[in-house]
């Protein structure tokens, strides 16, 4: 049987050290400033936290919490309201990039991890352009 993404990294308690460890990098580094100030404009990170947990859980392969929770887990639904340029997309890939090394997450599994998560910031990226504005 193969295992989930989830069960590669570790498990939940693995993905919530990976949510807490990234956004611990964006309220300190320079390529974070964007994505904090987007999130504080928002629901705030305490949040955030919460629900990037939630979402990775099930998009990993394990427990769906937050399609249980708000019965969808449409990207660009969640991120309708946010304007997302191409920079914001790359210092978020950056700082994950850097969380998956900083935890020594390591292997094809990951590769393949990192790959997808490109695609799916680049799909995000809208320009500013954001709906209802």
């Amino acid at each position: 049987m193969t295992q989930s993404v989830l069960d590669q990294i570790g498990g939940e308690d693995a993905l919530r050290d990976l949510v807490e460890h990234f956004y611990d990098l964006v309220e300190t580094l320079p390529e974070g400033r964007q994505i904090l100030s987007l999130h504080l404009q928002n629901h705030g990170l305490a949040h955030t936290r919460v629900e990037q947990f939630n979402f990775l859980s099930g998009f990993m392969g394990g427990q769906q919490y937050y399609m249980e929770k708000h019965r969808h887990m449409n990207v660009k639904e969640i991120h309708a309201h946010v304007p997302i340029h191409p920079e914001d997309a790359e210092n978020w890939l950056k700082i994950m990039d850097k969380t998956l090394s900083d935890l020594n997450h390591a292997g094809s599994h990951i590769d393949r991890l990192r790959a997808t998560l490109r695609r799916v910031a680049m799909i995000l990226v809208n320009n500013g352009e954001v709906q209802g504005a």
